[in-house]
Parts: structure tokens; sequence; C-alpha cells
């Protein structure tokens, strides 16, 4: 680090250590709750975190930005545990994701978020929405297995359906509901702008309320209505560390036998695009929050995402991503360079080596709250309702994408979303590429901007409906480039139109016929 940039980092370092701490409120209980979300164990949603705190944060494009494990890939996540039968092999996925996403980088592939239609990721964050609130509502309100860990449950759901979501109802703990339903009250009023203009409130983030609620609830129900108290499978089973060096030992590491599976490699394609357009989406959002107006590589959040994947496969952590949530608080919050986030990864490290007995006393219904919260604001009414008025061509992709993940997974339901916006853009531009407007007897037939031969059929059935002994003129003045099948078409129709007794004018359509292999057309300019 070369002294300027110590002097930088240095001239920063009163916003950004306040800011660290911060994130670290909002990301531990984020962390422990995707990881229960994703059917994994505990530990590894704060593996996730500190390598993203520690790791990523040295290598990415954005100071202010945060990576760790996202909501967005719990189901993804979950799904793959599944598939692949245990969670080892996930770790393997990873390990590949991150290197697809790494080669993505050095491939200058950053782009690729500006492809997909804003309504079809609404779909796929909507989706994930619903996802989380199915699964974790049984747990808002005490689930308890058979003995059995959450994760298995989580495991089951994926797969067995609506049936086991409302078996999981049976059992019902008064305890959780009661730290379930004010934690969610919480989060809500905390969300409110009346809350958030307090500056009181500014720096304290209401999912670390929401857990000190019902790490509280739970200590005064032992005293006051004993048999409410939660039981072991119902609070944060994370491995204690007696000293310092027992902390590795707590590690899982790979097994490297997956990597001679196929489902590994479609598991790690899937984690691979969505934490990359994830990434980079939130990348984009955070450049516009950025207090200093700096924009960040793609590309280089690509390389260090991938980075970050690797290692976290190695490590024993959940995928991650550059997540919104955290780079908001933590821009919210004042930070100002990339120690902030360094911070909060040192604050998550020392906390699982020095107080994981205490994180120990957190209830499952309490991070349910705040992933059922984060499913709500991710698929809320007023997107759909939004998307609706903007039209069909912006909510049935959007509709459809959510169906589509719900039906069959993630990957799929993006590919269909993703063809339903291609099937939308191919119907504007067939439209709007070309127009026909007539005026009496003459024809203006207008060719603007660019003009493929997807337009073929349309300039066709014009063609068709000028009349004889007409005046047209073809005016490709807008136009920066016009496919050879439309060039034909309309060298068929000036040879062919006096014939009809048809007049035909043309207007810019001289060196717009080029094609890829730099051949041209010789198009008559005028026709008397």
């Amino acid at each position: 680090m070369t002294h300027k940039q110590v002097r930088y980092y240095t001239q920063h370092l009163k916003d950004d250590l306040p800011a660290g701490i911060v994130v670290f409120l909002v990301a531990l209980p984020l962390c422990l709750g995707i990881a229960l979300a994703s059917g994994a164990p505990l530990f590894s949603g704060l593996i996730a975190g500190f390598v993203g705190g520690l790791v990523v944060v040295w290598l990415s494009g954005s100071q202010v930005s945060v990576s760790g494990p996202a909501a967005g890939l719990a189901m993804v996540v979950a799904n793959a545990i599944e598939t692949l039968g245990s969670f080892q092999g996930l770790l393997v996925a990873c390990i590949i994701a991150g290197g697809i996403q790494l080669a993505l980088g050095f491939l200058r592939a950053g782009v690729i978020g500006a492809f997909f239609p804003a309504a079809v990721i609404d779909g796929l964050l909507a989706a994930i929405g619903l996802i989380l609130i199915t699964k974790q509502l049984p747990y808002a309100i005490g689930y308890q297995g058979d003995g059995e860990r959450d994760e298995d449950y989580l495991m089951a759901a994926t797969e067995a359906g609506f049936f086991d979501f409302l078996a999981a109802f049976y059992r019902v703990s008064p305890g959780a509901v009661i730290i379930g339903a004010v934690a969610l009250l919480i989060l809500m009023i905390w969300d409110t702008p009346a809350i958030k203009k307090q500056p009181a409130f500014k720096f304290i983030p209401g999912p670390l309320v929401a857990v000190l609620w019902g790490v509280s609830c739970n200590t005064l129900m032992a005293w006051l209505h004993p048999q409410w108290q939660l039981d072991a499978t119902q609070l944060v089973a994370l491995p204690v560390t007696q000293e310092p060096t027992d902390f590795f030992d707590h590690f899982l590491f790979p097994d490297y036998q997956y990597f001679g599976k196929l489902a590994t490699y479609q598991v790690a394609v899937t984690i691979a695009i969505i934490a990359s357009l994830e990434s980079l989406l939130s990348l984009e959002a955070t450049d516009k929050l950025d207090p200093l107006k700096r924009l960040a590589s793609t590309d280089q959040e690509l390389k260090a995402q991938g980075l970050g994947n690797m290692v976290c496969g190695f490590l024993g952590g959940l995928p991650i991503t550059a997540v919104i949530v955290r780079s908001s608080a933590n821009i919210n919050a004042g930070g100002k360079t990339r120690l902030s986030c360094f911070f909060h990864g040192v604050l998550l490290l020392l906390s699982v080596l020095f107080f994981s007995r205490y994180l120990n006393t957190i209830p499952l219904a309490s991070l349910a709250a705040i992933l059922l919260h984060t499913g709500y604001k991710l698929a809320k009414p007023a997107l759909f309702i939004g998307r609706f008025r903007q039209g069909m061509s912006q909510f049935l992709p959007c509709i459809l994408t959510v169906a589509a993940i719900l039906a069959t997974d993630l990957l799929q339901g993006m590919a269909l979303g993703m063809a339903i916006g291609l099937f939308f853009v191919i119907k504007t531009n067939y439209h709007a590429a070309i127009t026909l407007i007539q005026d009496g007897s003459h024809y203006t037939l207008l060719l603007n901007k660019d003009v493929s031969f997807l337009n073929k059929a349309l300039l066709r059935r014009f063609i068709l409906m000028i009349e004889g002994g007409s005046r047209v003129t073809i005016d490709a003045s807008m136009a920066k480039f016009i496919d050879r099948d439309i060039v034909e078409t309309l060298h068929d129709f000036i040879a062919s139109a006096a014939d009809s007794g048809i007049e035909v004018e043309t207007v810019g359509l001289d060196g717009k016929e080029q094609i890829p292999v730099h051949q041209s057309l010789v198009v008559v300019n005028r026709r008397p």
C-alpha cells in the first residue's frame, strides 16, 4: 500500500470505523439467517461473511460495496445441497462457480448484467422472496422437528411441497410465535419513514433490535413462564470454541470426489450466473448511492467475487455476492472506503472466536422474522402493481418468471423469463423499425434506426398495402444499418413498381445496406 493510499484511508477512518460496526450488526443476523434458509450449517454463513469482509473487500473495485451470503442464493444453495446430497459437494460446486466468475472477469463479461431485462430481474427477486416466506414461516411460529436439526426440515421441504409446509404448523410454540411476531413488527416499524428520519435510530439496525428482542424475551420466559421457553432445537447452534485454536476444528472442507460428477458442474453454472448477476446489479446500485460518485469496474468485481467464492468453497462457507442491503447500510452509516467493510469482517471473525456461546442464545424465530421481512420486500405487491401499470411487455416477463421459478428452479425460470423478455423486445422492434404513413396517394415508408431480417414480414405487408398509381418515398435517413434481406425486398419492390404505376423515391439509402461480409448492393436512388 502506497503512502498516498495510507493517507487516503486514514483521513476517512473516523467515518469508516463506526460504519463498520453498523454493518457488522446488520450482517451478523443476516449471515445466520441466510445459512438457516439455505439448509446449510450456520457456521458456513459466518465464514462467508468474514471472507467477504476480509478477502473480497481488497479485490473489489468498489470502495463501499459489502460482500457476503445473499438471500438471492439461499434457495439455490438449498436445492444444490439436495441435488448433490451433501454440503461438501456444494463446496466443490462453489469452487467451480468461483472459477467461472474469475474467467468471466478476465473475458470482460462484466457487461452481462445490462442484458437482463429489469422485469425479469424483478421476477427473480420476487420468486426468491416468496420462497423465503414459505420456508421461514414455520420457524417464525416455532416449528420443531423430531429431535433433528432444522436444516433437515428445510432440505425436505425443498422437494416435499405444499402439504409438508402445512404439516409444519401442527406443532406451534407460543413462545416462538410471540418472539417472531414482535420481531417482525419491530422490523416493519424500523422501516417506516418516521423512524428513518430520527437521528437516534440511524446507527441502530432493525435486524439487531429484532435479535436482541428475541434473546431478551426468551430469557424472560424462562423466569416467568418456563413452558413457553424455547428449547435447543429452536436456537442458533454454532460450535463453541473453548480456545482460539479450536476455531479451525469447526471448518468443513470440500469432498473432491464431486469434481467427477456432472451434477456438480450444473449446480456451479447456476451459482455462477445468479451470483454474478446479483453482484453486478448490487454494484450498479451501490455506485448510484456512493456519496463520492465513484464508479467500480464490473470486470474487476467479477474477479473479486470469483476468488471470494473459491476461498469460501475451500473453507466451508456459503457462496457470496455483493449485497445491496449491507452496502446501503454501509453508505448510510457514513462509510467512505473499503476499511469499513474490512472492520465488519474483523468483527464477524472475533464474534465467532470469542462470543459464539452468546450467539447460541439467538432464537431461530428472530432470524426467521428477518428473512420474512426480507422476503416481503422482495415480493411486495407494489412491485407487481407497478409492472402491471407499465403494460404487458413488463408485467408478463415478471409474473411468468416468478411462476416458472416456483414451478421449476431458478435457472430454468430465469431462462423462460429471458425468452419472454426477448419476445417483447423483438415485438417492439418489429413494429418500431418500419413505419408506413399514407397521405392521400403518397406513401412514406420510414426505416427507423436498425432494420433487421426480423422486419422482413412487416415490410412485405406494408408493400402489399401500397395501391397502384401512387407515389412512394422510402426514407432511410434515420437508419444506421439495413439488413441484406430488407435491401433485397426493397429492390424487388422498386423493380416491380413500374408495372403497377408506382413511382418510387429513396432518401438516405446509399451506404446503409452494408452486410457483415462487406458486400453491397446497388440501390436506385430515384425512379422516374
